[in-house]
């Protein structure tokens, strides 16, 4: 009988232990090309930015909604409405305040309605019209209808009814200001950048010298605003900044949206916050590194808890203080985006943050 010779043997055992081992690495190179395949396939379906129509009984407008890559389905998590100004699109005003770079960080969804030039040829939003000043009309419902689809897709995005906010720049703040008052059971609390009071005008003719010399007296704006309400009434918190160099919407108009809100949060408390613009609970006073200083003031219910804030940027113009350089940002003021989510974040509906 022939014999193998040892080193042969030696080999073939060796043979037979290493083909085991190359059987289990291709096993786990193949579920990991797969995995990746999915992962990849389920980025390509679901990407971060997205645009969706929204067509309801009040209207339709495009808008776009921004999802963390890494967000899961089945996690609740806070949602952000941005509403762009004049001349501007849901991708300049997201590029230029960074709120998505913040959604990635502190894990929540951004939404951005986008108004058409069919509706307005500067492309603001008609705050000023009042058609859209009221629930269950123009804009406003629009708006609210598009936040409802969004909670509706429950095979996108799980999210949090009690963390629903709404802020923008300009006309965009204006209707913040209006969604405020009219939908104060689906937003939590508001901001409003460079905006107006509720119901400035009633006239897009009068518009322009609102906008310079301010609306009407806040106090009753206030109560407007509570009137419209209804049986919805609750404290809305609120978050306002404005610039004092501000030429297109003069500083005054940051004042009232405070005192407006003031006055509705009154009524809407029954009378137990009671603020005074002028004697707030807290001034802060403090400079961006190289850039403007700024005035932080807040205004605290009976409880100690922050009802109010209004951030005044010394020397800033009509743009969205700090965020990525663009035509509507200014790069010296402190960040709004990221002020504002740290007030939402305090601010859910029921009142219990984070």
């Amino acid at each position: 009988m022939r014999m193998l010779k040892p080193t042969f043997l030696a080999h073939r055992r060796g043979h037979f232990r290493i083909r085991p081992f190359l059987l289990l690495l291709f096993v786990i190179l193949t579920v990991a090309t797969l995995l990746a395949h999915f992962q990849y396939s389920a980025r390509a379906n679901n990407p971060p930015w997205q645009q969706f129509v929204y067509n309801g009984p009040a209207g339709s407008r495009p808008y776009f909604v921004y999802t963390p890559e890494t967000y899961q389905v089945g996690t609740a998590v806070p949602l952000i409405v941005m509403l762009h100004g004049c001349a501007q699109t849901p991708l300049d005003f997201a590029s230029g305040t960074q709120m998505n770079q913040l959604a990635e960080r502190y894990h929540f969804i951004v939404a951005y309605p986008q108004q058409t030039s069919l509706y307005n040829p500067a492309l603001c939003w008609n705050w000023f019209d009042p058609a859209n000043q009221f629930r269950g009309t123009g804009e406003p419902a629009i708006i609210a209808g598009i936040v409802q689809e969004i909670e509706s897709h429950t095979d996108r995005w799980t999210i949090d009814r009690q963390r629903i906010y709404v802020t923008g720049i300009s006309a965009g703040g204006a209707m913040s200001v209006i969604l405020g008052a009219t939908y104060p059971d689906v937003f939590a609390a508001i901001g409003v950048h460079s905006g107006a009071e509720y119901r400035a005008i009633t006239s897009p003719l009068g518009g322009g010298e609102v906008f310079l010399q301010g609306g009407p007296d806040p106090i009753q704006q206030g109560q407007a605003a509570f009137a419209a309400m209804g049986s919805f009434a609750r404290v809305v918190p609120t978050i306002v900044f404005h610039g004092t160099h501000d030429n297109v919407v003069a500083p005054v108009n940051g004042n009232q949206v405070v005192q407006q809100w003031m006055e509705t949060d009154f009524l809407a408390s029954h009378g137990t916050y009671q603020a005074d613009f002028h004697s707030p609970s807290r001034t802060i006073h403090d400079q961006v590194p190289g850039g403007h200083s700024y005035t932080v003031y807040s205004w605290n219910d009976n409880n100690g808890n922050e009802v109010q804030e209004y951030w005044l940027v010394n020397g800033m113009g009509h743009a969205w203080s700090g965020g990525n350089p663009s035509n509507f940002t200014d790069l010296q003021g402190p960040s709004a985006s990221l002020a504002m989510y740290t007030f939402f974040k305090n601010h859910p509906m029921n009142g219990q943050g984070l």
